[in-house]
């Protein structure tokens, strides 16, 4: 078995689930007393969030590219980012390790694609539906048409990432406006939708709407696995 590298904490609430679900696709797959082979790396995600919001992305460039440097002098074979933004720095990432960065949106699209899906929508903080970094991979390098929320929607969503589930804050008015922003984005003409922030799995799942969800943080884990075990 591999040992995975975890840079997480950003927000620690996602990052629980990365460490629950790892270890149960691990048991699933091999039995017993099984659990994954490790190693956590958790930031202060208050440091990353004020940076983040400053546009200041070298900074959170540098701290997480050191948080790599160390979980690979740890011992881990690969490495993967528990967050969906901060992929707009793996390129920076990548060049300060020599171990394999497992994309979350590859992970996400190649299952996207694997359905015979051609359009989605995309969820997740501002900088993850505007910015080309995630969207523009989609695009680009799967061929998909991605689908983003009105500049109001989008709003919504962002604000409730970062002031309620980064906080550990379930509310139903939130659930109910993101319900209704996923169905807008179907009647456009997503054949389903991208939860392309760790954290909203926390808020929204698959029984709460008959649009296809894709949740990033179960593709991402179940990539993971599969790469640890090397059944990929």
């Amino acid at each position: 078995m591999k040992t995975i590298g975890l840079i997480g904490g950003m927000s620690w609430e996602s990052t629980v689930t990365y460490y629950r679900m790892i270890n149960e696709g691990i048991k699933a797959r091999l039995g017993g007393l099984h659990s994954a082979k490790l190693c956590l790396y958790s930031v202060d995600f208050d440091e990353i969030e004020r940076l983040q919001h400053l546009g200041d992305w070298d900074s959170t460039a540098e701290i997480l590219s050191r948080a790599a440097s160390g979980l690979e002098t740890a011992g881990a074979d690969f490495l993967v980012i528990c967050t969906n933004t901060m992929h707009k720095v793996a390129p920076q990432i990548e060049q300060s390790i020599d171990i394999p960065l497992l994309h979350i949106a590859d992970a996400t699209a190649e299952k996207v694609i694997s359905k015979g899906i051609e359009s989605v929508g995309l969820l997740g903080t501002k900088f993850t539906m505007e910015q080309e970094f995630y969207k523009g991979r989609l695009e680009s390098k799967y061929g998909l048409k991605v689908y983003i929320p009105d500049r109001s929607d989008r709003e919504i969503v962002h604000n409730v990432i970062y002031n309620q589930l980064c906080l550990g804050k379930i509310e139903e008015e939130s659930r109910d406006q993101y319900l209704r922003i996923i169905e807008k984005l179907a009647a456009e003409g997503a054949e389903a939708v991208i939860l392309g922030c760790t954290e909203i799995a926390l808020l929204v799942g698959q029984d709460q709407t008959p649009v296809t969800l894709f949740d990033t943080t179960r593709l991402h884990v179940e990539s993971a696995v599969d790469l640890a075990l090397e059944m990929k």
